[in-house]
């Protein structure tokens, strides 16, 4: 991202802590949504107007993994560009509002109270990280802002109590962290006969998902886990959590991590000669990984939820995407611009099946629908209920070969 849109992010944010110090939340244009049980779930109807649809999101930019939050802005404004040049949504065109939150969770807060309340947002698309979008969430939801795919899979993001009508308002498209490392978990262990599993993970929201998962899978299967350690969001050195795991005695590491504290963690191991597997949880699956770690990562495993496109050996219209993505942005297309891309594409869907007369509660209606929208990547169906919000926990297994991933099993559950 240029210098200057940082400058001007920053400059925002100070006027956004001063203009929002009373935030208080308006809701002027709420509709009420009737479920079975007689509870009432608002919606707001703001930012559609005869000619357009306002959505927003806030990305990591500027901070420790703006290596996702790049990328998949640009994922998006692509996908916006795209809607709009085939006119749109039943006639309106999607205008999308990014803002940056640093991977901090108070900024994220103050650009989601800014986006409901300045720019009047109608649904907030793909927002990214687990503490980031877990901080923001509330706020959304009392103002009936619907959360949609967020690049997060925690629990929190789909799961919903009945009892509790606004947060019916929560969907996601991405695989859940329990489920996807229950999976790929319970595939390596069968498959590698492992006996002493551990795990390394991010000790916020995020990691706390992947080592449930971890843990659930060890519990049904009757194994111990021989080491659990964890390491600070935005962490570099992970000299003492890989000691301590060599010292237990894994043989299978699996890492609640994201893009950087991978190819820390297994270039230590190289230091310390211990030649150990280790498998990711699905934000490792990025081309980024063995691009940047080189040798350090040959081997690496990680769940996934898609194969990754390489340019030289894509075709149609999934060459043709990676054509202009770089075009548009002057690099490679990655797995992060997928996810951005495939979350306004999957937007626009359900707005389009939600019919020309377009409001909260008929977009909430659209999405539950059972309608399945299909992307361009071979991906899963994407599909929602009135009873589930998460589309789908088909996982796969994929590994660092020659510098790529490369799959190794697929329709993996649990």
């Amino acid at each position: 991202m240029a210098n200057p849109s940082r400058n001007k992010g920053q400059g925002e944010e100070t006027s956004m802590s001063k203009s929002f110090r009373a935030f208080g939340l308006a809701v002027s244009a709420v509709v009420l949504t009737h479920l079975p049980a007689a509870a009432q779930t608002k919606v707001t109807n703001e930012g559609i107007s005869a000619t357009e649809i306002v959505i927003g999101t806030h990305q990591d930019l500027s901070g420790p993994i703006k290596g996702w939050g790049v990328p998949v802005s640009n994922g998006m404004k692509m996908a916006v560009e795209e809607v709009n040049a085939a006119g749109g949504v039943n006639g309106r065109k999607i205008r999308l509002v990014v803002e940056d939150s640093g991977y901090d969770p108070k900024k994220a807060v103050l650009a989601s109270q800014k986006l409901i309340e300045r720019d009047k947002i109608f649904a907030m698309v793909g927002p990214m990280g687990s503490p980031t979008v877990l901080a923001a969430q509330d706020i959304l939801l009392d103002a009936g802002v619907l959360q949609l795919f967020p690049l997060t899979a925690a629990e929190f993001t789909f799961k919903f109590d009945p009892a509790k009508p606004q947060e019916r308002l929560k969907f996601n498209n991405l695989l859940p962290y329990v489920e996807s490392t229950r999976a790929a978990l319970k595939y390596m262990m069968e498959w590698k006969s492992f006996q002493k599993p551990c795990i390394m993970h991010q000790d916020d929201e995020y990691g706390k998902n992947v080592l449930d998962g971890f843990n659930q899978q060890l519990a049904v299967m009757k194994v111990q886990p021989a080491s659990i350690t964890s390491y600070k969001r935005g962490a570099s050195d992970f000299s003492a959590q890989v000691a301590k795991m060599k010292s237990d005695g894994c043989d299978l590491v699996v890492l609640g991590a994201v893009l950087r504290e991978p190819i820390g963690a297994m270039t230590e191991a190289r230091k310390l000669g211990w030649d150990v597997t280790f498998l990711g949880a699905t934000p490792v699956n990025v081309m980024e990984v063995p691009m940047l770690g080189k040798e350090a990562v040959e081997g690496l495993y990680a769940a996934s939820g898609f194969e990754i496109p390489y340019e030289d050996t894509a075709k149609g219209k999934v060459h043709d995407w990676l054509v202009n993505y770089k075009k548009m942005f002057n690099t490679d297309a990655n797995t992060q611009a997928i996810i951005g891309y495939n979350a306004v594409m999957t937007f626009a869907f359900y707005a389009q099946k939600a019919g020309k007369d377009l409001t909260g509660q008929k977009m909430l209606d659209s999405l539950e629908s059972g309608e399945k929208f299909l992307d361009i990547f071979s991906s899963p169906p994407t599909k929602f209920s009135k009873t589930d919000h998460l589309a789908n926990t088909i996982t796969q297994v994929q590994q660092v070969k020659g510098g790529r991933w490369v799959l190794v099993k697929d329709n993996l559950m649990f």
